[in-house]
């Protein structure tokens, strides 16, 4: 089997401005995940989907391939990873290239690690279906929605029984997903891929504001 892998690094984010190439110890934050990708040695391909020279230059610098470039209507505010994905292999197999199985590694993971990607390809390759990675969540006897000030519980569950009594939750946390590529349409959905690959919470950090970063900095 051919597995290409995917890194969806955009320039236009809004939330922490070029956060994909923002320096973490001196390293752009996408490298942390390039150098996963490559030294898990499972990747026939680890290439880096980017709308930004800049960014592409980077990806390069750290030995992930960008053969081209994203459109403009897979870089924008509305545009899925899904869009991304279609256009990527659309573009490949314009160049004669064709894969088996697709990784997406979002670069605002970067503690996940090559052993992470390793071992979710394991759990790949014995279920023989779609995964995703995830961590343990908070439960869900205690999540609340507000109304007019109000709390409103989301299960109707009593919640006063002890921490350690409460069933396990797991998130999605963006870091691994992991598809046929046969199996990948217009109507893929990453988030509800089937098997389950549970990954530490320490290894599950998302930077998505500047609290993250700096927390990601004292992490490693």
């Amino acid at each position: 089997m051919k597995v290409l892998a995917i890194i969806p690094a955009r320039s236009g984010s809004k939330g922490v401005k070029d956060k994909n190439i923002r320096l973490v110890n001196d390293i752009p934050l996408m490298a942390y995940t390039i150098k996963a990708a490559k030294t898990s040695d499972i990747c026939d391909e680890v290439m880096v989907s980017t709308d930004s020279v800049e960014y592409a230059n980077i990806a390069k610098s750290y030995g992930a391939n960008v053969p081209f470039l994203r459109s403009e209507k897979t870089s924008s505010d509305t545009a899925k990873t899904l869009d991304c994905v279609l256009e990527v292999l659309d573009e490949y197999k314009k160049i004669g290239k064709t894969f088996d199985v697709l990784i997406i590694l979002q670069p605002t993971s970067p503690l996940r690690d090559a052993k992470d990607i390793k071992e979710a390809f394991k759990t790949f390759l014995k279920h023989e279906k779609s995964v995703a990675s995830v961590c343990e969540g908070d439960n869900v006897v205690l999540l609340r929605t507000i109304k007019d000030d109000k709390l409103e519980k989301i299960i109707e569950q009593n919640s006063t029984i002890r921490r350690q009594d409460f069933k396990k939750n797991y998130k999605i946390n963006g870091a691994i997903y992991i598809n046929y590529i046969k199996d990948i349409d217009e109507n893929t959905s990453f988030n509800d891929n089937e098997i389950a690959f549970v990954m530490k919470q320490s290894h599950s950090i998302d930077i998505d504001a500047e609290w993250d970063l700096q927390l990601l900095t004292k992490l490693i």
